[in-house]
């Protein structure tokens, strides 16, 4: 099988490319480096044996998109090429809404017209918004808060739309939770640009001592100690769900929807103190107001994806800890 990484130099993209040529399966990373580095390639070869081929191309380049298609025989797509930050999102709603939905838009037009039939999309919890956890499949969406769950919202119908045009068509929504953690080598993990968006890198460039403090964004949530709760997957995991999704693509058309969670939710400070306790080192942190779109409470009912993918995350939050220390430790200014 030859399989299409759109961003898949990121984060998320990176651990599973590294799961799927573990599997055997051929990969081209797409990628323009907006949010990663070059140098992840060479990383994921030291892991895995075999260097990816790699293109770099925006996706919402429609000729350079349609280049790549032209250039390659592809028998499905995993999509994560995106801007995926919460609070960038709300003060540059514009550039989210231009850059998510023109490039997955593009991608479609050349999936089309190169007859590509199975895709498996990066969507997000935030398209539920703030409703009661746990959160199902089923659970409304389109309550979101912010202008990136609204691009993550949008894609999803538009996904569900031609599915319904093009009965040929399979389609696998996953709608990830709070992903941390890193391979288990050091070697690839979160390297986001400047000031990290997310917790656990935000912690663990402290703990490096890359930044000095760690700014926890409100402490008066209606949650047990009043930090934000969350439900936080090891990427490792939610790479697997990723194949386990391609595999479930291949055997059925139409458009289906899976939470990839663990089912159990953690604050801030629950994360701040395993960290320490686990890995031996301290975070300083100050409290600081609320973030706008942040929400108190989002942690997922995964059974659907247990039943259906038979996939289960297996790493707790120790292991996330563990292995985000790891990654920062052994790379303190990232790549």
């Amino acid at each position: 099988m030859n399989v299409l990484l759109t961003g898949g130099a990121g984060y998320i993209g990176s651990h599973t490319a590294v799961t799927l040529i573990n599997a055997g399966i051929n990969i081209v990373i797409a990628d323009n480096f907006s949010n990663s580095s070059p140098k992840v390639l060479d990383r994921i070869a030291e892991i895995t044996g075999k260097r990816p081929e790699f293109v770099e191309v925006d996706f919402c380049d429609k000729a350079a998109t349609d280049a790549l298609f032209e250039s390659h025989s592809f028998d499905g797509v995993i999509h994560f090429a995106g801007l995926k930050a919460v609070g960038e999102s709300c003060r540059q709603p514009i550039r989210y809404y231009r850059n998510n939905l023109d490039s997955t838009l593009t991608l479609l037009e050349a999936m089309a017209k190169y007859n590509v039939k199975r895709l498996v999309f990066s969507s997000s919890a935030t398209v539920y918004g703030d409703q009661p956890a746990p959160l199902t499949e089923s659970t409304p969406t389109g309550n979101c808060s912010n202008p990136y769950g609204w691009t993550k919202y949008m894609i999803e119908q538009i996904l569900k739309g031609a599915c319904d045009a093009d009965p040929e068509l399979s389609v696998v929504l996953l709608r990830y939770f709070n992903p941390l953690g890193a391979h288990e080598s050091g070697k690839i993990g979160e390297n986001p640009n400047g000031i990290p968006n997310n917790l656990m890198p935000y912690i663990s460039q402290v703990a490096v001592g890359k930044l000095e403090k760690l700014h926890i964004f409100g402490n008066d949530y209606d949650t047990p100690d009043g930090t934000g709760v969350r439900d936080y997957i090891h990427v490792v995991d939610l790479a697997q769900g990723h194949l386990d999704a391609l595999h479930y693509a291949e055997k059925r058309t139409g458009c289906d929807v899976f939470n990839l969670g663990t089912g159990k939710g953690y604050s801030v400070l629950d994360m701040v103190k395993t960290f320490s306790r686990v890995n031996g080192v301290e975070v300083p942190y100050v409290i600081d107001p609320r973030r706008p779109g942040d929400l108190a409470t989002v942690y997922a009912d995964p059974k659907k994806a247990e039943t259906v993918l038979g996939w289960t995350a297996k790493r707790n939050l120790e292991d996330m800890c563990r292995d985000s220390w790891n990654w920062q430790s052994h790379n303190p200014q990232g790549y």
